[in-house]
């Protein structure tokens, strides 16, 4: 882990600065190295504090915070989410993140996290699919081709050697830019005109829309015998992407299913429906895919503690790469109690 030796200063991570870090490191080993922390940390899940993202709601959107702690560190990631924001030339999604020390509660790390958050969303999934798809999935249909898209496609080839992507947005442009992106990295890509002719023959869907409300972009006849299910985009109340018929067709993986319950594709079951964290089936307490004709469904809606393995992964890259700029974001006087003396110290200074 790096330190930082002035405790005073806080490394900050810009968006140029994260940009060049995935570069410097290289888009896919910084996927793959990022799912080891994912997964390390998925193993050590009993470690965590852990609780439901705290959400303030609006009819235009929402903002959360998502805290957790494994009594070391300490990390949360502010997050809002905007579907209109995309009409008005702005993000969907935005975030920065926080990583703290737990024993004297001084911020380690700032960072954004827009561009990390799409990162370990792909890492993520791919880690789950690893645990739940059938064994050499080569082909997978992603159904939205939004700004997570690529991301997703350059984590499952990455991790699990997933060459062969089909695309389809109800916005052609959208695929059509996804496919551009991803043009020269070793894919072999169509565009599709329906997602029932994307999912055809997909070993793995990724559904990963973006607007807030109940939808069916998957039907029960769109999915057969052996697929794994990666559905991405259901990730707050009110927001789905599956026919609930599909659901009590599949065994469920989740993250943390007092939070999947709110939010996930399984608000649409009753609150006792059985479901299987993700955890136990890595650390091997439960099965994962017991067949091939099984259909595995994990209803991914993003848990703190990807966010805090994301954050440790940032920090343990900066002194190699002196990536980060350097804030000077904690009023802490020589003598603890004299901090109004700080301030009459650069009244003096100024005069």
């Amino acid at each position: 882990m790096t330190v930082i030796p002035n405790l005073n200063i806080v490394p900050f991570v810009s968006v140029d600065h994260m940009m060049k870090l995935v570069l410097r490191v290289g888009i896919d080993t910084f996927l793959r190295e990022l799912a080891d922390v994912v997964e390390e940390d998925f193993r050590r899940w009993e470690s965590f504090d852990k609780t439901p993202r705290i959400a303030s709601h609006s009819k235009e959107g929402v903002i959360e915070l998502m805290p957790t702690s494994d009594g070391t560190l300490y990390g949360f990631k502010y997050v809002n989410g905007h579907p209109k924001n995309m009409k008005e030339g702005r993000q969907t999604v935005t975030a920065f993140g926080v990583l703290s020390d737990v024993g004297n509660g001084y911020p380690l790390l700032l960072t954004e996290m827009t561009i990390l958050t799409a990162l370990r969303t792909a890492a993520t999934s791919a880690v789950a699919a690893k645990h739940l798809a059938r064994k050499n999935s080569r082909s997978m249909a992603i159904i939205g081709n939004g700004a997570q898209s690529e991301f997703q496609a350059r984590a499952f080839k990455a991790i699990l050697g997933v060459d062969t992507v089909r695309l389809f947005d109800i916005d052609r442009s959208a695929s059509e830019k996804c496919a551009r992106n991803l043009a020269g990295q070793g894919f072999t890509i169509e565009i599709c005109d329906s997602a029932q002719s994307a999912v055809e023959g997909a070993d793995i869907i990724t559904t990963v829309t973006a607007d807030k409300q109940y939808a069916t972009i998957l039907t029960d006849n769109m999915v057969g015998p052996g697929i794994h299910i990666n559905a991405v985009g259901g990730d707050c109340p009110g927001k789905t992407e599956l026919h609930r018929d599909i659901l009590l067709r599949s065994d469920i993986f989740v993250e943390y299913p007092p939070q999947t319950r709110i939010e996930g594709e399984i608000q649409q079951l009753p609150a006792d429906y059985p479901v299987t964290e993700l955890w136990q089936v890595i650390t091997g307490q439960k099965q994962g895919r017991v067949n091939d004709r099984q259909i595995t469904l994990f209803d991914s809606v993003g848990f703190a503690t990807e966010d805090f393995s994301a954050l440790r992964y940032v920090r343990s890259k900066l002194a190699a790469t002196g990536l980060y700029t350097e804030l000077d974001l904690l009023a802490d006087p020589d003598e603890p109690r004299d901090l109004f003396g700080m301030l009459l110290r650069c009244e003096a200074a100024l005069a």
